[in-house]
């Protein structure tokens, strides 16, 4: 008998840190359980597949990173596929589905799966399935979980139409024919999982788990309306539906502890990843008094003996490790801290259904299990549905695994939400909420991501600070709460907080205090190369830290270059009380007084407004601009000035610029339409620029 063919698709990623790269991996991994081929590649890898060519469905996972930019390992592919010389039927043979990731608390929401999308399109693509754009502002599984159920339909719908045969059409004709042929793919399928072909139920595939009743009801004698639904506990209708489960991910690796042998092994010290230098802490301070809501540090380092190119507005990755106690307290939780200091020897497995199966390159070659612990695992990162359905075959105890069964299932998404997603719950939260959970070594490797450094602002301009960079940040505290009982402070904060605590109570005494930073990143939100243009500035809170290396750098170039007019500059902050997070006070006072800094506007949400014993209401930023609106917009659209917004991205930043449509339509009499293009004209001339984080 002739063997069969299976139907094949491509599909294809672009990713920042990894999460798109997951979630195409996790496509690739269930075309073949529904009996298809899946080739899977980096749209970087332009060696491996040929759009030009390609015939079978594609389907495309992409993310944005930046303000509205594409994944460094998708920018050579967007280069190309907008090249101006490429005629409007250039992929006129191509059918797609594609799902961008991005956060609306940025701006230019899924900017690069909707600049991807639209080009494909311009140059003839067609739709096989709706794009989907998950949201990780409210969680992306909102949107990813029923875009993924629908695909497989929207696929086999796809093969169908491809395998059927074509009327005869003129050879001028093409275009209508693939229209015709997939235009009416793209409409809403149903949203329920469908295989390609029938297959026995299994623990790989995803299935329906029947109804539990008996299982996480009520304390027995304890009243129903005494218990209240939790992480660990919930009531009808959900404990008693059927769920429908995502598959379960494929293991991959093979992971064996050696004892180590030699003292190198033994040490196995902190490997500077690439990119990175231990850089000296030569001092610290505070900015805030102690009976402020945050607590603001200012940290200086010493890059004497490690120059860096930086400019103000540049940003540098501080590499931190997991803390101690959560590291000690996971090894004791896997039964492993005896054998901390055990190599690790990672493997593929032979039988591995996994597509793309790859040894993470993160961990080095003979990491012991407390660096690996320590440097190279987030093992803080919020739990994804797919590793909590992982860990449900670890689970012994029939109620935990049915909690852990509901909170992966389509059913449980707004428990997941809720007990998982919004309280950022880790793998040690989990285990600690489920006992009879004993995951394996390999699994946690397998589903937590790579530790990834955290960004901070340049506070100072090498002209002024020679030999240094300077950063500030506020330390992170997370509150309590029920998912867990004790607060704590954020990662690499409240790592840099340890690190800088004996120079703050020591300043006079030498440390030996360092940390790992990369060299500061190159970007877009710089000072303008024309000295004459105005510059408005608006960064409440530490987002006022990389200004700061703005007006050190123009005060130093108005010393040397007395004869040149410059611009003004306008700085306007915020915080919430004058006398005790004022930060930067008298270095701006000065700024002010020598002249470098023509208008600094402050104000301060929870004290009176001057001249009154009663506080009105909070005051912001935003209220600040509106009442220079005239000025503000006369320096933004006649003198063609700059305007830089650095802070927060889920409040401000989106206050302040519906502050800048407001101003625009009222002082250029224009409808808000108008006035979104008016901002949008600025952003692309690179004159309205933001670094806000979330």
């Amino acid at each position: 008998m002739p063997c069969e063919v299976k139907p094949r698709i491509l599909v294809l990623y672009g990713s920042q840190k990894g999460q798109a790269q997951s979630i195409a991996e996790g496509i690739a991994d269930e075309a073949e359980e529904k009996g298809l081929i899946a080739e899977i590649c980096c749209v970087s890898e332009g060696d491996k597949f040929n759009l030009e060519k390609e015939r079978a469905p594609v389907v495309i996972v992409v993310s944005t990173t930046g303000d509205g930019d594409p994944p460094d390992n998708a920018l050579k592919f967007v280069k190309r596929i907008k090249k101006k010389t490429l005629s409007s039927d250039h992929y006129a043979h191509l059918c797609y589905a594609l799902l961008a990731l991005g956060d609306t608390n940025y701006a230019n929401f899924c900017n690069c799966g909707k600049t991807i999308d639209g080009r494909l399109q311009e140059l003839g693509a067609k739709h096989f399935y709706a794009t989907g754009y998950a949201d990780d502002g409210v969680g992306l599984e909102l949107v990813l979980d029923p875009w993924l159920e629908g695909l497989w339909e929207a696929i086999r719908r796809a093969l169908s139409k491809m395998s059927a045969p074509q009327p005869k059409r003129d050879v001028t004709d093409t275009r209508v024919s693939s229209e015709e042929t997939f235009e009416s793919l793209a409409t809403d399928v149903s949203l329920h999982l469908l295989s390609l072909e029938p297959e026995p139920t299994s623990p790989n595939r995803s299935c329906v788990i029947a109804d539990h009743k008996s299982v996480l009801g009520t304390p027995s004698g304890v009243p129903a309306a005494v218990a209240e639904a939790s992480l660990t506990l919930s009531f009808p209708p959900l404990s008693e539906s059927a769920l429908n489960v995502p598959n379960l991910p494929p293991p991959y690796l093979d992971v064996v502890l050696q004892e180590a042998t030699t003292r190198e092994e033994v040490g196995c010290v902190a490997v500077i990843q690439e990119g990175f230098q231990e850089v000296p802490v030569s001092r610290s301070a505070k900015l805030t008094s102690d009976d402020s809501v945050k607590t603001a540090l200012l940290v200086e380092l010493d890059i004497s003996a490690h120059p860096m190119d930086y400019q103000p507005g540049d940003s540098l990755d501080v590499l931190c490790p997991n803390r101690v106690s959560e590291v000690g307290e996971l090894l004791l939780r896997l039964g492993l801290m005896d054998r901390k200091s055990h190599c690790i020897q990672l493997s593929l497995q032979k039988d591995t259904k996994k597509k793309a199966a790859q040894i993470p390159s993160y961990i080095p070659e003979n990491s012991t299990l407390q660096y690996l612990l320590t440097w190279c695992l987030e093992i803080r990162s919020v739990l994804k549905k797919a590793f909590i359905r992982s860990l449900v075959e670890c689970t012994e105890e029939s109620g935990e695994k049915r909690r852990l069964q509901e909170l992966c299932s389509k059913q449980g998404s707004a428990d997941y939400n809720l007990y998982v997603r919004d309280p950022r719950l880790g793998i040690l939260d989990l285990l600690r909420a489920f006992p009879s959970c004993q995951p394996p070594l390999s699994l946690l490797i397998e589903h937590l991501p790579k530790l990834q450094p955290r960004p901070y602002s340049a506070a100072s301009s090498r002209m002024r600070h020679p030999g240094q960079l300077h950063f500030v940040f506020n330390i992170i505290e997370f509150p309590a709460c029920i998912e867990r009982p004790g607060g704590r402070r954020g990662l690499c904060t409240g790592w840099l907080s340890d690190l800088v605590d004996p120079i703050l109570l020591h300043p006079g005494k030498v440390q030996s205090s360092s940390t790992s930073s990369s060299v500061p990143k190159n970007c877009s939100f710089r000072l303008p190369s024309d000295l004459s243009k105005p510059l408005i500035m608006i960064g409440p809170g530490t987002g006022v830290a990389p200004f700061i290396g703005f007006l050190q750098q123009r005060e130093k170039e108005r010393e040397d270059n007395p004869e040149v007019v410059f611009g003004e500059t306008w700085l306007f902050f915020g915080c919430r009380h004058r006398d005790r997070d004022f930060l930067f006070r008298e270095e701006l006072q000065g700024f002010v007084g020598n002249g470098t800094l023509t208008h600094l506007k402050v104000c301060f949400s929870r004290d009176p407004p001057e001249g009154t014993e009663t506080r009105t209401g909070p005051r912001y930023v935003q209220h600040d601009l509106l009442l220079h609106a005239k000025d503000i917009t006369n320096l933004l659209l006649r003198e063609n000035g700059y305007l830089y917004v650095c802070g927060d991205a889920k409040n401000m930043a989106k206050d302040v610029n519906d502050a800048l449509m407001e101003m625009i339509a009222a002082e250029l009499q224009l409808d808000k339409l108008e006035a979104m293009k008016a901002l949008a004209r600025l952003r692309e001339e690179k004159r309205y620029l933001q670094d806000i984080w979330n």
